[in-house]
């Protein structure tokens, strides 16, 4: 090779690697750009007035545990080693200052309320056992102390009316043990038992009467989703004596038969007296009810991602995004709770929380047919759990911990249990095209702001979701997935569900959310109004021979608590709304409606001894007025007492006078679940979704979603592929990159050593 074609190679290698350079330097501009935090374009500021309402630090749950060591005069032990006999607390979180404090403190600079703690304590070492509310405070410095468990609920709460521990559980396993060796070759040749072949699963309520704690417990094989493989026996198990050794065991039942005791099962089986169905035996990993992948992975699906970084953001437990902004807890017993959502500064609602998820079963099994769980009184924000990126939530969400004091003697940080994320719905949130006169496009993405957590309550989940929109609606959404509860087929069983194996029923059941809404449209003071439609005959002006079918406007003022409870399945309006005391542009009442999306099931028949525990799911919409004293629909006491409910939501409603007001809707979405062959392995969240929007009607002047900076229009004269025109013709650009995605982790298995 000559020294001229060297120094042309030499040249055009020169070249190669300089555009190389500029090649890799773009591409790490891009990368920059899209990993760019772009909160600070928020042109807002978080502020401290949020922390009225954040739930307690684990630091704050020591200080208040010791406060009460030192203060009670009674000696506590750890809930979690804890006999019925003896003084524990159950569970503390923060208490919510009432809402004229909140209000001076934030809307008119008013002093901020002291920082209190509510705490829960049992007191099993008593003369007159009983469960005690204490209001601890101030934090972070707690000296005083206050009962207000009277003031509360009108009366004590009694022990019966307790909500189970978990070592009470544990006793109960153990008791249950001991009553099998009464059974010895029963259960080893029908079953093969060894000590740790049965999971069971607890039915509530617990007896029939005040006082009763008496609980069914079905057995199934010990493996993965063991729900869905019952075997055919259940026992009732007394333990309503604080001394554990006067347990017992009164019935057990066994295919469709009941027996006296296992005692009584083993002797009838000896004399051949007992019909047997074998039940194969499972495999560890469940077979049909596992959920291990059956085909290998093809490769990452569709991902969300923000090209141009997060438009929101989080602090302490403020959300902020372009136009919303709120604060969040979790309740330990009801869930998530939003307080003081404001859309362009703007409150509409004060608080938005969840209240109960109630399921009522059917079936020919004792456990099933009596089955009534009311999960805020097992805790639906304690059994809230870390999510997993890219399943639960979007990988590239914000993951938030949550901390808890419930039934220890330490606070627990449930990690990334929270996510935050905005999501483009795929669909667009309004469009035109103007084929007519003039030709021009215009259109809004669907996005939304969302905060989601997901409660796992023994065999379901229910995936929570506040759902906030570009034009000021709210959304308030819940998903049910996870497994069914089944029971053991034999008889008529199938008049209570459907065969989804080869000796598993799915049975027949409700579900019922409840959600308090304490709207603010507008200011504090409220009426309630509805408007719909009738049809009216009418002469045709221009030709009075004829006559038209003509739609009017019917406008309703519902200015009672009678007139504002529609029962579950009545006819109700089709626009009821909350209506301040101003007026919008064109002189109608600012408003926001109320619209709900439900597919519910029948309610209890109140003739039922047990309903008034559960009367708020009579209404799928009650409005009262807001009251201090009404600041829950139901109590974590009403599941072990349900005959004697330490609150009656039907109560709440007594016909006063809701105009110009301070008023709360409390809503009940829910849906029928017939269980059926798809439901296996696991329910599936597609259709099994309820739950309300809350929509600005004639509360702006126009749609305030005109002002999204997401809108596109351009006309037939416009060059749309100038990013100056439509920002969308940037996007090739913009999505170039790639985004920046921390390493995949999971802490959902920390602190279940007891589950």
């Amino acid at each position: 090779m000559n020294a001229k074609a060297l120094l042309v190679l030499l040249v055009l290698a020169l070249v190669t690697i300089l555009a190389l350079v500029c090649m890799l330097l773009v591409r790490k501009e891009e990368f920059a750009r899209c990993g760019a935090d772009s909160e600070t374009s928020l042109k807002r500021q978080h502020n401290d007035g949020s922390l009225v309402f954040a739930d307690l630090s684990a630091g704050e749950m020591v200080l208040v545990r010791k406060y009460l060591q030192s203060n009670l005069n009674a000696p506590l032990v750890d809930a979690y080693h804890a006999d019925p006999s003896q003084n524990c607390i159950y569970y503390m979180e923060v208490k919510i200052p009432p809402k004229e404090e909140v209000l001076k403190f934030l809307d008119h600079k008013g002093s901020q309320p002291p920082r209190e703690a509510l705490v829960v304590v049992y007191f099993g070492n008593q003369a007159v056992p009983n469960v005690t509310e204490y209001v601890v405070g101030p934090l972070p410095r707690p000296a005083y102390h206050r009962d207000v468990t009277t003031n509360q609920y009108g009366r004590v709460i009694f022990y019966h009316e307790r909500p189970v521990l978990g070592n009470e559980y544990e006793q109960m396993h153990d008791v249950v043990m001991e009553h099998f060796l009464e059974a010895p070759t029963f259960l080893m040749q029908v079953f093969g038992h060894n000590g740790s072949n049965f999971a069971g699963l607890t039915s509530a309520p617990r007896g029939f009467q005040s006082g009763h704690r008496e609980t069914w417990i079905a057995l199934f094989q010990n493996v993965k989703g063991y729900f869905l493989h019952p075997v055919g026996m259940e026992l009732l198990l007394d333990h309503s004596s604080l001394n554990v050794s006067r347990w017992s065991i009164p019935k057990v039942f066994y295919n469709g038969v009941y027996y006296d005791s296992f005692a009584d099962l083993e002797r009838k089986y000896k004399e051949k007296n007992v019909q047997v169905t074998k039940v194969k035996t499972v495999v560890p990993d469940g077979a049909f009810s596992s959920m291990h992948p059956t085909v290998t992975p093809l490769g990452t699906g569709p991902l969300h991602y923000e090209p141009c970084g997060k438009r929101y953001s989080v602090k302490n437990n403020q959300v902020l995004s372009l136009v919303w902004s709120f604060a969040y807890r979790m309740d330990a017993n009801r869930g998530p709770h939003i307080y003081d959502i404001r859309f362009r500064n703007q409150r509409i609602v004060y608080e938005l929380s969840v209240q109960e998820a109630l399921s009522v079963y059917g079936s020919n099994s004792p456990g099933g047919m009596l089955t009534r769980y009311m999960d805020g009184s097992f805790g639906i924000g304690r059994y809230t759990y870390s999510l997993v990126k890219g399943v639960d939530c979007p990988y590239s969400a914000t993951y938030l911990d949550a901390t808890y004091f419930f039934d220890n003697w330490e606070p627990e940080v449930q990690k990334n249990s929270i996510c935050v994320f905005e999501q483009n719905v795929e669909v667009p949130f309004r469009r035109h095209f103007s084929n007519l006169q003039s030709l021009y496009y215009g259109g809004l993405p669907a996005t939304a702001l969302v905060l989601r957590s997901v409660a796992t309550m023994g065999n379901y989940d229910y995936v929570w979701d506040f759902i906030f929109h570009p034009n000021g609606a709210i959304e308030s959404k819940v998903r049910a997935t996870g497994y069914i509860t089944s029971a053991f087929l034999y008889g008529d069983g199938l008049e209570y569900g459907n065969r989804v194996g080869d000796h598993t029923l799915g049975t027949i059941h409700t579900h019922f959310i409840n959600y308090k809404v304490d709207l603010d449209v507008g200011g504090v003071k409220n009426s309630l109004m509805s408007n719909d439609m009738t049809f009216e005959n009418i002469k045709a002006p221009w030709s009075p021979d004829n006559e038209i079918r003509q739609m009017k406007l019917v406008k309703n003022i519902l200015d009672t608590e009678d007139k504002a409870a529609f029962r579950l399945h009545d006819k109700m309006p089709r626009y009821v709304y909350f209506a301040a005391n101003s007026n919008n542009k064109w002189g109608h009442k600012r408003g926001y409606r109320i619209q709900l999306i439900s597919f519910a099931g029948d309610h209890l028949p109140e003739t039922d001894p047990m309903e008034r525990s559960v009367s708020w799911s009579r209404y799928k919409l009650a409005v009262t007025k807001r009251k201090e004293n009404e600041p829950f629909s139901t109590s974590i006491y009403n599941q072990n007492d349900p005959w004697t409910p330490s609150v009656a939501f039907a109560d709440f409603i007594n016909n006063e006078t809701l105009t110009d007001e301070d008023l709360v809707a409390w809503i009940t979405t829910g849906f029928l679940h017939i269980p059926h062959a798809e439901d296996i392995p696991n329910t599936v969240t597609l259709g099994n979704a309820v739950g309300f929007l809350l929509r600005p009607y004639n509360y702006f002047d126009e749609d305030p979603s005109i002002h999204s900076p997401d809108g596109v229009f351009f006309t037939s004269e416009q060059d749309f592929t100038s990013c100056d025109v439509n920002h969308l013709a940037c996007l090739p650009k913009t999505a170039t990159c790639v985004p920046k995605l921390q390493p995949f982790t999971y802490e959902g298995f920390q602190n279940l050593t007891r589950l």
